[in-house]
């Protein structure tokens, strides 16, 4: 019977089922604990490496399995950095956001290669690599931002401009450091070495968008696209380790060319995020971790003294930087702590530094970067984070309490959303769900409705299982975007009752349903159900047709007719294809006349600063034929029509079935039905007997007497 418990532990644990097992409960409990000690899990995880590690307690060794995750989540720590990184709030804020870009790259490069030299004693080379460290930053801190909702401040939007300038100079003074230890300097090895790294630099630019634009098109299976993304940023690091620079810095450049072709608010972004912060990134910290000898920095030596220089010269240097870029922009002192908060935390790129020039030998066998660099990042790396935490949270919070006192003074409170998208039709179901989710307010995490109704004639149980099914996966996919999704089925006597029915249960204020297919020649472009539908409310009602994935979209056209600033929702679907255009990072360009245009730039500008609106005249909204020029396969083209009777109403929308047939028959396109004021009625006039108002076609005739004599 001793046989039963006669187990002995031998430390380090070895067995891979145990290691793995480890290194879950680490994943799972580290953030728990450390959470309430308001210390960033980044820091958590590193720790919990320390305490694990050869230097802690050894209970794991730091085997084969940490080498492989280790250079999987460094890469995907960078690619994530460049996924994240908004080109768009750079654009629009080029100017101020590549000065600041600039100047925190400058200023803690000085101080570095000073301090380095001339307090610690190091070589020009290392001090070099020291100094870059300092200059790169992480936005470790942005998560606070979106909480507040801040993310189109101004600041905010310059330090983000500014992190994509200094990450980069930083990793290319790293990928250049590295390669000079990888072969031999020769007379023409910074030539070679430029030319490679520019020739490599635009291969990925130029064929990374492209060769994702037409996957992305061709196959829409959520693995398929998963796997691609991560053999893409492989495909990158591996390139540019084979012309002898640093891998992070493909992985970087196939995260900011990538970003474009997968929305922050997509289920594919969800998944490589969920991936990388469950798996990867946190075994990567856990390995850093077990390197470290925080004991060494107790002993005697010089390692605390490294400790304290890098953390000083680290801080300082990022608010010098702040507060220079503050008085030659005559910003004001919040937006200064709002930028130096944002990038004092030395993270992603500080470690993969440290790591790359702890593991390069030198001739006389020294490491560039020693074990008190090691053990000093750690140390800075915690008080840099917990510094750029604290100081975003406290001017954070500044600006939402002054935001929130002018909101509450000129706007009233906004409605929730609660957008319902019906699922009938299996083969649309994925194009709806992915446009709501891209028109939709980010800051709700519920918002949509699922529903499937099924005819009260009709007996079958196969559609009602088919039903159910099409709201299992509409759900799915949503969830996946990290959204709630309400799932609905009824029964009603027609699809359209059911849907109205459903608008006026669940406050229902907008509608996305999918352009059905003409079942016979006499049927009508829109369907009955559609002209049920906008008959039966006045909400926002969309009648999409997509021919391509939603994030591949490259421009979004909206053809605006005369008088539309007038209706009642016109505020609401212009914020709703703003929203969308800067979730997918494309253009939107807007017809329409003079006037209407001047109250669409008024709006767009106060909707938001980050919007790429291109506006242009469209003086004939008769003839939609002005456009297919215009409009190429990867543009959305959004018409803006209205209802009978509604100010905006024109008798040229009669047409607008048989131009879109005809003209647009190979494009992707929205046609849009503004939300009104109240509820329709059912009444029926001596006067208007067929339910819709014929004075638009007197107007029309008016107008063509006054241009006539107009021209004579």
């Amino acid at each position: 019977m001793t046989q039963w418990f006669d187990y002995s532990i031998n430390l380090p644990i070895t067995d891979p089922t145990w290691i793995f097992f480890l290194v879950m409960i680490i994943i799972l409990f580290a953030p728990m604990i450390l959470g309430r000690l308001h210390i960033p899990h980044i820091i958590g995880m590193i720790l919990a490496g320390v305490a694990i590690g050869e230097h802690g307690f050894n209970i794991l060794e730091r085997d084969s399995s940490f080498e492989l995750f280790g250079k999987v989540g460094l890469y995907y720590i960078m690619f994530l950095a460049g996924l994240e990184m908004d080109m768009e709030d750079f654009k629009k804020n080029r100017i101020m956001a590549f000065v600041f870009g600039i100047i925190t790259f400058i200023i803690p490069m000085v101080l570095g290669i000073w301090s380095s030299m001339e307090i610690l004693g190091y070589g020009f080379i290392t001090s070099v690599l020291l100094a870059s460290m300092y200059s790169s930053h992480t936005l470790i801190a942005y998560p606070i931002i979106s909480r507040y909702g801040l993310s189109r401040l101004r600041s905010v939007n310059i330090t983000i401009g500014g992190t994509a300038i200094t990450v980069t100079l930083a990793l290319i003074v790293l990928a250049v450091i590295g390669g000079m230890f990888k072969g031999s300097i020769g007379g023409l090895f910074w030539l070679l070495l430029v030319a490679k790294v520019a020739v490599l630099g635009f291969l990925i630019i130029f064929f990374f968008p492209r060769i994702g634009r037409w996957f992305f098109r061709k196959y829409d299976d959520s693995v398929m696209q998963f796997v691609f993304v991560l053999a893409m940023v492989f495909l990158g690091g591996g390139l540019m380790e084979f012309v002898g620079m640093e891998g992070i810095l493909g992985a970087f450049l196939a995260g900011l060319v990538l970003n474009r072709l997968i929305p922050h608010v997509s289920p594919l972004m969800n998944r490589l995020e969920f991936v990388g912060n469950a798996l990867f990134i946190p075994y990567f910290l856990i390995g850093v971790g077990m390197i470290i000898d925080v004991r060494s920095l107790f002993s005697g030596g010089g390692a605390l003294k490294v400790a304290l220089v890098m953390t000083i010269v680290a801080t300082f240097s990022k608010w010098l930087a702040a507060w220079i870029t503050q008085k030659s922009f005559k910003m004001n002192s919040n937006e200064r702590s709002m930028m130096f908060g944002l990038s004092n935390a030395q993270a992603a790129a500080t470690l993969a530094a440290v790591l790359i020039g702890h593991n390069i030998i030198m001739d006389d066998g020294e490491r560039l970067l020693n074990d008190d660099v090691l053990n000093g990042t750690v140390v800075m790396i915690l008080f840099t984070c917990i510094i750029s935490s604290l100081v975003t949270e406290r001017s954070a919070r500044k600006f939402a309490l002054h935001q929130e006192l002018q909101d509450t003074q000129s706007n009233p409170k906004k409605l929730n959303e609660q957008i319902l998208i019906p699922v009938a039709n299996p083969e649309t179901l994925e194009y709806l769900v992915n446009l709501a989710l891209v028109i939709k307010d980010n800051k709700q995490k519920n918002g949509l409705i699922a529903l499937n109704v099924i005819n009260d004639n009709n007996n079958s149980s196969s559609r009602a299982s088919q039903g159910k099914q099409n709201l299992e996966k509409a759900a799915m996919i949503a969830a996946a975007a990290d959204v709630e999704t309400n799932m609905v089925s009824r029964y009603d006597l027609n699809i359209a009752s059911g849907i109205i029915h459903t608008i006026k249960e669940y406050e229902v204020t907008d509608v996305v349903i999918g352009l059905h297919r003409k079942a016979n020649i006499v049927d009508s472009f829109f369907g009955n159900l559609a002209e049920s539908l906008l008959k039966g409310t006045h909400r926002e009602v969309m009648i999409a047709k997509f021919l391509i994935p939603v994030n591949t979209l490259r421009r979004i056209i909206v053809a605006i007719p005369p008088k539309a600033e007038y209706e009642t929702g016109f505020i609401k679907w212009v914020e709703h294809f703003c929203r969308m255009s800067s979730i997918l990072g494309c253009r939107i360009q807007f017809y329409a006349n003079e006037d209407t245009l001047r109250h669409l730039q008024l709006v767009v500008k106060k909707i938001s600063n980050t919007t790429l609106a291109e506006y242009s005249i469209l003086e004939e909204w008769d003839d939609l034929l002005l456009l297919t020029g215009q409009v190429n396969f990867d543009h959305l083209l959004v018409v803006i029509s209205a209802r009978r009777g509604s100010i905006s109403y024109d008798s040229a929308f009669e047409r607008l079935p048989s131009q879109l047939g005809k003209y647009f028959a190979n494009n992707s396109f929205i046609v849009l039905y503004p939300e009104q004021f109240g509820e329709p009625q059912e009444i029926v006039s001596f006067s208007d007997p067929r339910g819709y108002n014929e004075a638009q076609h007197y107007d029309k005739m008016g107008k063509w007497f006054y241009k006539w004599f107009k021209k004579n």
